[in-house]
């Protein structure tokens, strides 16, 4: 079943470990649908969290974080990789989970984004109604928690923050 709007709106604490299991779907541009189960996720939660692009305030490039619970977040890093995130939470109350990883073989947030096709045409998408792109229920493994990865810019607490969630193996 897919993921609602209900769901989505809810604080990144809680739909960061609950969409590690689920499975995002994907039609490409010939009307296949691929699909992957999330192994990883990270959540960054509002202005105040300094590993949050919403941390520099509102922008062009973070204006989607900003919407209601449900949009895909999708941005370039390094000019080379689209990353995708979830947005969370209320309207104007900017959080997003990143989906780190899918199960082997995808077992970085790069890896998967490129195996189906995401760039940056795919920011905004309301997923609980995309036929693009979308997000459903699965199975709920056991998860361990750790720090966000790559944020060494972020002060502490911030950078230390268990809010990596990882299936258990």
């Amino acid at each position: 079943m897919r993921l609602s709007q209900d769901f989505f709106r809810q604080d990144v604490l809680t739909v960061a470990p609950a969409l590690v299991g689920a499975v995002i779907f994907r039609r490409l541009p010939d009307g296949s649908v691929i699909h992957g189960r999330i192994a990883e996720t990270e959540a960054y939660r509002g202005s105040e969290d300094l590993a949050c692009h919403a941390s520099r305030g509102r922008t062009r490039r973070t204006e989607t974080l900003y919407r209601a619970g449900g949009c895909s977040y999708v941005y370039l890093v390094y000019g080379l990789h689209w990353l995708f995130n979830v947005v969370t939470g209320p309207e104007d109350a900017p959080q997003g989970v990143l989906i780190r990883a899918m199960d082997k073989p995808f077992d970085g947030p790069a890896k998967w984004t490129k195996a189906f096709q995401i760039t940056g045409e795919h920011n905004g998408l309301y997923l609980p109604e995309s036929d693009v792109l979308w997000i459903e229920e699965g199975d709920r493994p056991p998860l361990r928690t750790a720090p966000r990865v790559g944020i060494d810019y972020a002060a502490e607490p911030w950078k230390s923050m268990p809010w990596r969630f990882i299936a258990q193996q």
